[in-house]
Parts: structure tokens; C-alpha cells; sequence
């Protein structure tokens, strides 16, 4: 019976350690192949931003002012990107996010990294650009998304650009609030995460407008 009881006590403190590291650490199974996923998707990307264009994309963007060269490269990176392939990095310094993020926002997406929702455009089309990510595992990159605050800075590094959006304000809203990811009028990010925590009964929603965009590699030349 001592032993029974002895088992049983040890049994408890490791559920209770797995607790503590989840709430504390994220869940450690799935962060660790969240991080792994992420270098794998920082080679690639490094390998996308290194990649000549086309000798057609190259011409047409000779063609193109400043502001229409950013649109023309996001279209193209859109094109041919295909599901849980990377398009960017995605930078919130007040909550230390620093995360490469993917296209489409499916299971097997959000498994790799903070998820691009295809039906919205890429940063230098107009409109609202759309990421999803994780609150609890894989990495939980948007576990912190409550703590921001207006006027906190979020940045996105694009092949062809770099975005710097501020954010205005947060909304709760239910998971089929679709209508959070329509045009305003104005060029903004949205970003989308489980809330609250350890929970999907609800999406909380950071709205954040554009403040700059600047061309960087074929798009600035």
C-alpha cells in the first residue's frame, strides 16, 4: 500500500511539473518542434531573399515607381507561394516575438510558425493583412498578444520590404468573426489568437495600422 501511495505522489508532482512547465515554458513537446520547424523556415526564407528574380520580373519593375514596385513584388511572392511556405519575419519587440511566419493559417501551418491568412493580401497590397498564431504550443508565439498596447510597434520583413505597423487598439470577438479582416479604407495588420488562454471559445484581435513601408532588395532598386 506504501509503495501504491509513493507511486501515486510522484505520479501527481510530474503532472503538476507538466503543468507548470506548459503555463511557464509552453508546452515542451511542441515548442521544441516549433523551434526546430523555425530554423528550418529561417534557411529557407534566407534562401528566398538571396534568389534572383526572373529576368520578366525584372523588367516590369524597372517600369514601376517606388510604391507600385512593393505591390508588384507582394503579388508575385503570393503567386507562387504555396500552404506552410515562409513570407516573412514578423517582429514585436514589447513581447519579444521574433518568428518567421508561413502561408495559410491550417493546422499543419500553425504547427511550423505564426500563419498568413491566403484570403487577405501580403504587407505593400492595399487592405488588411491577416496573421494567425499559437497562444500554448508550438512555440507559442502569440501567447503575449494581450499585453500590447497602442502605439506598440509591429514589424514585418518581407523578401521585397520592410512594414512597420502601430498598434491601435484589441477586440474580443467570437471565432466566426470574419468581418475583422475587411478593408478599412487604410492599409493595417490584424492579428488573430485563441483567447483566453488554454481556451478557443474566443479570438482576441490586435488591430495595428501601417505607419511605413520601405522597399528593400529588387523592389528598391
Amino acid at each position: 500500500m506504501r509503495s501504491l501511495s509513493t507511486v501515486l505522489i510522484v505520479a501527481g508532482a510530474l503532472l503538476l511539473a507538466d503543468a507548470v512547465a506548459t503555463l511557464v515554458w509552453q508546452e515542451p513537446v511542441s515548442a521544441l518542434y516549433g523551434r526546430i520547424q523555425q530554423d528550418r523556415l529561417e534557411d529557407k526564407l534566407s534562401a528566398i531573399e538571396r534568389a534572383p528574380l526572373a529576368a520578366v520580373d525584372q523588367r516590369a519593375l524597372q517600369r514601376l515607381d517606388a510604391g507600385r514596385r512593393l505591390t508588384f513584388a507582394a503579388r508575385a511572392l503570393a503567386r507562387r507561394s504555396e500552404p506552410s511556405d515562409p513570407l516573412g519575419r514578423i517582429r514585436i519587440p514589447s513581447i519579444g516575438v521574433s518568428e518567421v511566419f508561413v502561408q495559410g493559417t491550417g493546422a499543419a501551418d500553425l504547427r511550423r510558425g505564426p500563419g498568413h491568412y491566403p484570403a487577405t493580401p501580403l504587407p505593400g497590397m492595399r487592405g488588411t493583412v491577416a496573421i494567425a498564431g499559437h497562444r500554448t504550443t508550438y512555440g507559442a508565439p502569440f501567447h503575449d498578444v494581450d499585453d500590447l498596447r497602442r502605439g506598440d510597434a509591429i514589424e514585418l520583413a518581407m523578401p521585397y520590404g520592410h512594414f512597420t505597423y502601430r498598434v491601435e487598439r484589441t477586440r474580443i470577438v467570437a471565432p466566426t468573426a470574419t468581418e475583422v479582416t475587411g478593408p478599412v479604407g487604410y492599409d493595417r495588420l490584424v492579428l488573430s489568437a485563441c483567447h483566453p488562454v488554454y481556451s478557443a471559445a474566443k479570438r482576441i484581435i490586435v488591430f495595428a495600422r501601417l505607419e511605413r513601408a520601405q522597399a528593400r532588395g529588387p523592389a528598391a532598386r
